[in-house]
């Protein structure tokens, strides 16, 4: 343009006309699109801008930017498609690069993955590894996720929504997912409990770390956890507080008489579905438990795949029977998806400021949409129907899992397979090997499983914690097989 007054730029690519040499703007724009193709900042599929509209931010005529455009398709690394405007469809031709090294193969990486002590990354390295099979615990069958159900409700709320609901919501969570929530448990889990008492969090994990830091304000610096325990929640907690002392967990579950000896004043517990064993709470231990909380203690009930049982009566939470004693924390991590990262927690009165506050600095509160979504599933009665689906789908699994070991692993006990979405197994003391080398040896042939000894510190037979739910029962199958060789070699 003569006028370089109005020079112009735009934010797609970060375009600026007085970067243009003086009457060669179609040359200009042409180069740096070419450019932004052959560095992926526009990779194949990226949509630009109409060309009326990147004229208009640019202070240049249509022309410029269609003979731009123009050039670039007949380069063939752009393409008009009408309605669908302009797309990149391939990037320009490079010269020859010498091959890189092979990546290592992933039982390179196990041995560290793999470590008798493993470190607070430990599972993100071991999501992040690729496997032909995956029988890692933890996750439902994922492929079964409600996605009609979820449109069908989230379209009805955005059509009821105003438009000051999509300011920031009340810190706690939207009045009718802790409304729902609240539903929910008194139907399902037995607690009765006000949707003012409700808070909704981000998963498991973040009810943890918010009761991490509400106990550094109250002077608690240790909590119990049972042995064997969750590897991930001990080191949540770790996190923030001084000391996580273990617990021997038997036949019965916690062992309370142990729980005393350790002097600790709170204890986190996975009692309908403790993980990895799959133990209930035995009735004895459940009322010497709360005998032990009454005189002072402090439980906090992760209610870990309760909902997910087959061959058993149902469970009451322990928050039904001494709510002031217990903080409950909940989520639909294993009910619909991981990736939802949405839960709840209550706790005692005495505890709610101190969580409040710990959830107010930690992010002002959870998505709101997403907790009006899944609050119209759960009053519509949506999830109830989506958990009686799963529990086939998962009981089937399971059974195709437990046929696979008594072929492949007869030497394997079986633990935990009346609920939950995994089996804990234990192997004999004579192996040949640890279970951390067995994983290593199982990972190097496509098969991704945890090793029991990531979640045990006191002695403890070698053993695996399998997950079932989210592979098909051929890839099971496939799985177990692996082990077995691998065992009998290590024999």
């Amino acid at each position: 343009m003569s006028d370089r007054s109005k020079e112009a730029g735009a934010d797609f690519l970060q375009l600026d006309t007085a970067d243009a040499p003086p009457g060669g703007l179609t040359d200009w724009l042409a180069r740096r699109l070419r450019e932004a193709v052959a560095d992926g900042r526009l990779p194949a599929g990226s949509r630009l801008p109409a060309g009326r509209v990147l004229a208009a931010e640019l202070g240049v005529s249509r022309g410029v930017v269609t003979d731009a455009y123009r050039r670039l398709a007949e380069e063939g690394q752009l393409s008009g498609r009408g309605r669908g405007g302009t797309v990149v469809v391939g990037a320009p031709a490079a010269p020859v690069a010498p091959p890189a090294p092979e990546p290592p193969h992933p039982a390179a990486a196990a041995p560290e993955l793999f470590g008798d002590d493993p470190d607070a990354e430990v599972f993100d390295r071991l999501r992040g590894t690729p496997a032909r099979i995956d029988l890692t615990p933890g996750l439902p069958d994922l492929a079964a996720f409600p996605r009609t159900a979820w449109l069908r409700a989230e379209r009805a709320v955005l059509d009821g929504l105003a438009a000051h609901d999509l300011g920031y919501g009340d810190i706690r969570g939207t009045p009718a997912l802790r409304r729902a929530v609240a539903h929910w448990l008194a139907r399902n889990r037995g607690i009765r409990a006000d949707p003012d008492e409700v808070l909704i969090v981000a998963g498991t994990a973040q009810a943890l770390a918010l009761l991490g830091r509400a106990f550094d304000r109250t002077g608690i610096t240790e909590v119990a956890v049972e042995d064997p325990g969750s590897l991930g929640a001990r080191r949540h907690l770790a996190h923030w507080l001084a000391a996580t002392p273990p617990v021997p967990v038997d036949a019965e579950g916690i062992r309370v008489d142990a729980l005393r000896a350790t002097g600790a004043p709170a204890v986190l517990l996975t009692p309908a579905h403790q993980y990895p064993t799959g133990v209930v709470l035995g009735g004895d231990r459940r009322r010497e438990l709360l005998h032990w909380a009454a005189e002072g203690g402090l439980v906090i009930e992760d209610d870990y795949d309760a909902e997910h049982r087959y061959d058993r009566p149902p469970v009451p939470a322990l928050r039904a029977a001494l709510p002031d004693r217990v903080c409950y924390a909940g989520s639909v991590s294993k009910l619909l998806a991981p990736a939802l990262r949405t839960g709840w927690l209550l706790v005692p009165a005495r505890l709610r400021d101190a969580v409040l506050d710990a959830k107010r600095f930690a992010d002002l509160g959870n998505p709101v949409l997403p907790q009006l979504v899944l609050a119209r599933l759960m009053e519509s009665g949506e999830l109830d129907r989506h958990l009686r689906l799963l529990r086939r789908r998962h009981r089937r699994r399971r059974d195709a899992m437990i046929a696979a070991i008594r072929s492949d692993l007869p030497g394997a006990t079986v633990h935990g397979a009346a609920a939950g979405l995994h089996l804990m197994l234990t192997l004999p003391e004579d192996l040949g090997c640890t279970d951390t080398e067995l994983a290593t040896a199982a990972l190097a042939r496509g098969v991704k499983v945890q090793p029991l000894s990531w979640h045990t510190r006191l002695p403890a037979p070698p053993g695996l914690v399998l997950g079932y739910a989210a592979g098909a029962p051929a890839e099971i199958a496939e799985g177990i097989a692996v082990l077995g060789r691998l065992v009998r070699h290590a024999g």
